[in-house]
């Protein structure tokens, strides 16, 4: 039995890595997709609670796409920022980016920005002038506290 403080964060550790591994495994072995465009949900955890009073664990929030087309690219035609209640936040471009072939682009949400909530999330809106192999588009939660630390990934989820 995991008693001490120490103990029970290895076992969080150990359950998150075996997550991670899962999902690598599994995305591993996914057909490769291919798409003109989607706008893509992802998920924001500004903060999760731990411990037996649900104290919250501020977590700071990485956007991560990445175009994994070999030969074309892709272009960004707008990535918000929003609430748990789907309130826009914040823009986080001013205008389309083109993402060359095997390019990646990254957006940052501070550990120290609480303002989305538990519920908080990106919109992605890519395109592309023909079918291309899908981005992969997630969001990597980081925090640290007092010797600990947890991290996990997000992955978006086409939603038109």
């Amino acid at each position: 039995m995991l008693s001490s403080g120490f103990g029970k964060a290895l076992a969080l550790f150990l359950a998150v890595a075996g997550l991670a591994l899962f999902h690598t495994a599994s995305f591993a072995s996914d057909p490769v997709r291919k798409s003109a465009g989607h706008t893509v949900y992802v998920p924001v955890y500004s903060h999760i609670y731990i411990g037996t009073q649900g104290q919250e664990f501020l977590l700071a929030s990485t956007l991560s796409v990445r175009n994994t087309s070999v030969t074309k690219p892709i272009t960004l035609e707008s990535v918000t920022y929003h609430d748990t209640a789907g309130k826009l936040l914040k823009k986080m471009t001013d205008a389309p980016l083109r993402l060359q072939a095997l390019n990646a682009a990254e957006y940052f949400i501070s550990e120290s920005d609480a303002a989305g909530g538990f519920g908080a999330f990106f919109l992605v809106k890519w395109s592309a002038e023909a079918r291309v192999n899908e981005p992969i588009i997630e969001v990597v939660n980081v925090g640290a506290r007092s010797g600990q630390g947890i991290s996990f990934i997000s992955p978006g989820k086409a939603i038109e």
